[in-house]
């Protein structure tokens, strides 16, 4: 049996194809109401549950970040769209399952920046970025949290997930003074990820000295997540140089030496 669309869902689906939005209001609606119409007449949408667009979410969020990381405008303006339409399905699930409303998360975000930002709406003083930090958390611990690592994001990448709790902690104090103690402990993790006996205690001190290795960031004000995944692309497009040598010369990968898959290394890493 054929779908009965609705009389209201007619009238969305005419005004988002008129396209006659001018001002950002305007096309922020019509985003809203097209969602509102692939909800009703999309099996696929239909189906849909935060739970299931979770995974969909993080993926466009990785998308946007490689648009940035290539400084690719065309695609970062579609990248920024995809997220905001995970977020509309977001809210708009929300709203169906009567929990909370577009209105409700904007008046919740300007009520949160307004009350963090002390320092540009009230008296607080806050000279440096660090003020800023040691304010922030602390508003945040009177909010009703009981522990400063409160809120810190499970479904973080392991690695940016260390950055965060080393800042929050940092930004009350409790850190390295310089970064030379950061180093001696980088060299002495090494040293026990060397002596490390079991698999286990190899996995621990392994653990360790990425956790050591990501405080440093730190202190060479460095995200550490932007590092590796920097590091990954340029490893990802010399070996596709190499790859490319491999392919031009007929021979097969098994067919060419340590020595001179290292030269083929060599020379895509001069390569511009």
């Amino acid at each position: 049996m054929k779908h009965e669309a609705n009389p209201s869902i007619e009238t969305l689906k005419e005004s988002v194809l008129k396209h006659n939005a001018v001002t950002p209001a305007e096309h922020f609606e019509r985003v809203v109401n097209l969602v509102r119409v692939l909800r009703s007449e999309c099996p696929w949408d239909r189906k849909q549950t935060p739970e299931s667009l979770a995974h969909l979410l993080l993926e466009e969020s990785y998308e946007l970040v490689h648009a940035i990381d290539t400084g690719d405008d065309p695609e970062l303006k579609k990248e920024l769209g995809d997220l905001f339409l995970h977020v509309c399905f977001q809210v708009l699930l929300a709203d169906e399952a009567k929990k909370f409303s577009f209105i409700d998360v904007f008046e919740a975000l300007c009520h949160k920046l307004i009350s963090r930002h002390p320092h540009v709406f009230g008296d607080v003083k806050a000279e440096t970025e660090q003020d800023v930090l040691g304010n922030w958390e602390n508003l945040k611990m009177k909010e009703g949290r009981t522990s400063l690592l409160d809120g810190v994001p499970k479904a973080m990448s392991e690695l940016l997930r260390a950055y965060r709790v080393q800042k929050k902690v940092a930004g009350i104090g409790f850190d390295w003074p310089s970064d030379e103690g950061v180093l001696d402990k980088l060299t002495e993790e090494i040293g026990e990820l060397r002596n490390a006996a079991s698999k286990q205690e190899r996995e621990e001190e392994f653990g360790d000295l990425l956790f050591t290795i990501v405080n440093y960031s730190r202190f060479i004000d460095t995200n550490p997540e932007d590092a590796l995944r920097k590091a990954t692309n340029k490893f990802m497009d010399r070996f596709r140089k190499v790859e490319a040598s491999v392919l031009a010369s007929g021979k097969s990968w098994k067919e060419f030496s340590a020595e001179e898959l290292n030269g083929l290394w060599n020379e895509a890493k001069k390569a511009k």
